[in-house]
Protein backbone atom coordinates (compact mmCIF):
# COMPACT_ATOMS: atom_id res chain seq x y z
CA UNK A 1 0.00 0.00 0.00
CA UNK A 2 1.55 3.44 -1.27
CA UNK A 3 2.04 6.04 1.31
CA UNK A 4 2.11 10.12 -0.38
CA UNK A 5 3.95 12.07 1.92
CA UNK A 6 5.97 15.54 0.97
CA UNK A 7 9.23 13.89 1.21
CA UNK A 8 7.61 11.45 -1.72
CA UNK A 9 5.93 8.05 -1.87
CA UNK A 10 6.27 5.01 1.28
CA UNK A 11 4.61 2.16 1.39
CA UNK A 12 2.63 0.39 3.99
CA UNK A 13 3.31 -3.53 4.29
CA UNK A 14 0.00 -5.42 5.74
CA UNK A 15 0.30 -8.64 7.81
CA UNK A 16 -3.21 -8.32 8.64
CA UNK A 17 -4.77 -11.02 11.74
CA UNK A 18 -7.95 -12.87 10.13
CA UNK A 19 -9.58 -11.41 13.53
CA UNK A 20 -7.55 -8.38 14.61
CA UNK A 21 -7.95 -6.86 17.93
CA UNK A 22 -5.08 -4.19 17.79
CA UNK A 23 -2.51 -2.79 15.18
CA UNK A 24 1.10 -2.45 15.62
CA UNK A 25 3.10 -0.37 12.98
CA UNK A 26 6.92 -0.57 12.67
CA UNK A 27 9.24 1.32 10.81
CA UNK A 28 12.88 0.13 9.61
CA UNK A 29 16.27 0.75 10.27
CA UNK A 30 18.80 3.13 8.54
CA UNK A 31 20.48 0.25 7.46
CA UNK A 32 17.51 -2.27 5.97
CA UNK A 33 14.39 -2.19 5.07
CA UNK A 34 10.83 -3.61 6.06
CA UNK A 35 12.48 -7.38 5.55
CA UNK A 36 15.39 -7.51 8.27
CA UNK A 37 14.96 -10.76 10.51
CA UNK A 38 12.94 -8.82 13.92
CA UNK A 39 10.30 -7.41 11.85
CA UNK A 40 9.69 -10.32 9.62
CA UNK A 41 9.05 -11.98 13.05
CA UNK A 42 7.12 -9.85 14.08
CA UNK A 43 5.05 -9.75 11.16
CA UNK A 44 4.40 -13.75 11.23
CA UNK A 45 4.47 -14.61 14.61
CA UNK A 46 1.98 -11.61 15.38
CA UNK A 47 -1.45 -11.90 13.14
CA UNK A 48 -2.00 -15.27 14.69
CA UNK A 49 -2.57 -13.67 17.93
CA UNK A 50 -5.10 -10.94 17.28
CA UNK A 51 -2.58 -8.63 16.16
CA UNK A 52 -2.04 -7.19 12.83
CA UNK A 53 1.73 -5.56 11.61
CA UNK A 54 2.05 -2.92 9.54
CA UNK A 55 5.45 -2.39 8.60
CA UNK A 56 6.09 0.99 7.18
CA UNK A 57 8.65 1.18 4.36
CA UNK A 58 10.10 5.22 4.58
CA UNK A 59 10.15 7.53 0.95
CA UNK A 60 14.23 6.88 0.21
CA UNK A 61 13.58 3.05 0.59
CA UNK A 62 11.10 2.79 -1.81
CA UNK A 63 12.68 5.37 -3.92
CA UNK A 64 15.44 2.92 -4.29
CA UNK A 65 17.87 5.19 -2.21
CA UNK A 66 20.62 3.88 0.09
CA UNK A 67 21.30 6.53 2.39
CA UNK A 68 18.40 7.57 4.81
CA UNK A 69 16.89 11.24 4.70
CA UNK A 70 17.44 13.81 7.60
CA UNK A 71 15.30 13.21 10.72
CA UNK A 72 13.10 15.65 9.68
CA UNK A 73 12.04 14.25 6.28
CA UNK A 74 12.08 10.61 8.14
CA UNK A 75 9.44 11.93 11.08
CA UNK A 76 7.33 13.66 8.55
CA UNK A 77 6.82 10.49 6.19
CA UNK A 78 6.33 8.65 9.69
CA UNK A 79 3.17 10.86 10.65
CA UNK A 80 1.96 10.55 7.43
CA UNK A 81 1.70 6.65 7.73
CA UNK A 82 -0.03 6.89 10.80
CA UNK A 83 -2.22 9.13 9.17
CA UNK A 84 -3.35 6.46 6.90
CA UNK A 85 -3.21 3.53 9.38
CA UNK A 86 -5.94 5.92 11.31
CA UNK A 87 -8.25 6.17 8.45
CA UNK A 88 -7.97 2.62 7.66
CA UNK A 89 -7.86 1.02 11.03
CA UNK A 90 -9.27 3.36 13.40
CA UNK A 91 -11.50 1.19 14.81
CA UNK A 92 -8.69 -1.23 16.94
CA UNK A 93 -6.30 -0.35 19.33
CA UNK A 94 -2.51 1.39 18.24
CA UNK A 95 0.85 0.33 19.38
CA UNK A 96 3.99 1.53 17.07
CA UNK A 97 7.24 0.91 17.10
CA UNK A 98 10.05 -0.05 14.79
CA UNK A 99 14.02 -1.01 15.05
CA UNK A 100 16.92 1.41 15.59
CA UNK A 101 16.47 4.45 13.41
CA UNK A 102 13.05 3.56 12.90
CA UNK A 103 12.59 3.61 16.74
CA UNK A 104 13.54 6.70 17.07
CA UNK A 105 11.19 8.28 14.92
CA UNK A 106 8.48 6.25 16.76
CA UNK A 107 9.96 7.55 20.22
CA UNK A 108 9.93 11.42 18.86
CA UNK A 109 6.99 11.21 16.99
CA UNK A 110 4.69 9.21 19.43
CA UNK A 111 0.73 10.70 20.35
CA UNK A 112 -2.35 9.74 21.51
CA UNK A 113 -3.96 7.60 20.68
CA UNK A 114 -0.93 5.55 20.27
CA UNK A 115 -1.15 3.15 23.68
CA UNK A 116 3.07 2.51 23.63
CA UNK A 117 6.30 1.74 21.84
CA UNK A 118 7.77 -0.95 21.22
CA UNK A 119 11.55 -0.03 20.42
CA UNK A 120 13.98 -2.54 19.00
CA UNK A 121 17.86 -2.28 19.17
CA UNK A 122 17.34 1.11 20.00
CA UNK A 123 20.22 3.27 19.11
CA UNK A 124 21.43 4.81 22.64
CA UNK A 125 24.15 6.33 21.44
CA UNK A 126 26.57 5.83 18.10
CA UNK A 127 29.19 3.31 18.52
CA UNK A 128 31.92 3.93 21.28
CA UNK A 129 30.62 7.56 21.89
CA UNK A 130 28.38 6.95 24.66
CA UNK A 131 28.90 10.55 25.66
CA UNK A 132 25.92 11.48 23.10
CA UNK A 133 23.19 9.49 24.24
CA UNK A 134 19.64 9.40 22.66
CA UNK A 135 18.08 8.90 25.92
CA UNK A 136 16.11 11.67 26.00
CA UNK A 137 13.93 10.38 22.56
CA UNK A 138 13.21 7.29 25.23
CA UNK A 139 12.32 9.48 28.30
CA UNK A 140 10.25 11.81 26.41
CA UNK A 141 7.47 9.14 25.58
CA UNK A 142 4.35 9.41 27.82
CA UNK A 143 3.21 5.77 27.71
CA UNK A 144 5.09 2.65 27.99
CA UNK A 145 7.75 1.82 26.25
CA UNK A 146 9.46 -1.75 25.72
CA UNK A 147 13.29 -2.23 24.28
CA UNK A 148 14.31 -5.49 23.00
CA UNK A 149 18.03 -4.98 22.45
CA UNK A 150 21.05 -7.45 22.14
CA UNK A 151 23.47 -8.47 24.37
CA UNK A 152 26.50 -7.09 22.28
CA UNK A 153 24.72 -4.25 20.67
CA UNK A 154 27.89 -1.65 20.21
CA UNK A 155 24.99 1.12 19.76
CA UNK A 156 24.07 0.42 23.00
CA UNK A 157 23.90 -2.24 25.77
CA UNK A 158 20.71 -4.17 27.72
CA UNK A 159 22.78 -2.69 31.04
CA UNK A 160 23.94 0.88 29.38
CA UNK A 161 19.67 1.32 28.14
CA UNK A 162 18.95 0.12 32.05
CA UNK A 163 21.38 2.73 33.42
CA UNK A 164 19.89 5.78 31.42
CA UNK A 165 16.48 4.94 31.97
CA UNK A 166 15.38 3.43 35.04
CA UNK A 167 11.73 1.85 34.70
CA UNK A 168 11.82 1.57 31.47
CA UNK A 169 11.37 -2.46 30.15
CA UNK A 170 14.56 -3.76 28.83
CA UNK A 171 14.55 -6.67 27.38
CA UNK A 172 18.21 -8.60 26.67
CA UNK A 173 18.59 -10.99 23.66
CA UNK A 174 21.67 -12.81 24.86
CA UNK A 175 24.20 -13.38 22.38
CA UNK A 176 22.61 -10.64 19.63
CA UNK A 177 24.41 -7.35 18.39
CA UNK A 178 22.57 -4.57 16.75
CA UNK A 179 20.49 -6.90 14.13
CA UNK A 180 18.78 -8.87 16.80
CA UNK A 181 19.27 -11.89 14.24
CA UNK A 182 21.55 -15.03 13.96
CA UNK A 183 24.82 -14.24 13.57
CA UNK A 184 27.10 -16.86 14.53
CA UNK A 185 26.54 -20.85 13.47
CA UNK A 186 25.15 -21.67 17.20
CA UNK A 187 22.51 -19.45 16.63
CA UNK A 188 19.34 -20.82 16.12
CA UNK A 189 17.13 -18.63 14.21
CA UNK A 190 13.81 -20.35 15.62
CA UNK A 191 14.47 -19.32 19.28
CA UNK A 192 16.15 -16.11 18.35
CA UNK A 193 12.60 -15.27 16.91
CA UNK A 194 10.67 -16.33 19.67
CA UNK A 195 12.80 -14.59 22.24
CA UNK A 196 11.94 -11.44 20.57
CA UNK A 197 8.29 -11.66 19.67
CA UNK A 198 7.32 -13.43 22.91
CA UNK A 199 8.09 -10.16 24.86
CA UNK A 200 6.75 -7.95 22.30
CA UNK A 201 3.22 -9.68 21.99
CA UNK A 202 2.59 -9.54 25.71
CA UNK A 203 3.90 -6.04 25.84
CA UNK A 204 0.93 -5.51 23.01
CA UNK A 205 -1.73 -7.81 24.43
CA UNK A 206 -1.56 -6.03 28.39
CA UNK A 207 -1.44 -2.46 26.63
CA UNK A 208 -4.89 -3.42 24.44
CA UNK A 209 -6.30 -5.59 26.65
CA UNK A 210 -6.40 -8.79 24.78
Amino acid sequence: MLVDTVVGPGRLVVDAASEPRAVLVLGHGAGGGVDVFDLEALATALPPLGISVLRFEQPWRTAGKKVAGAAQGLDTAWRAALDVVAAGWDELPLVVGGRSAGARVACRCYAFPARGVVALSFPLHPPGMPEKSRFAELAGVAAPVLIVQGERDPFGTPAQVRAALPGREVVEIGGAAHSLGPTRKADDATRRAREITGPVARFVRELVGI
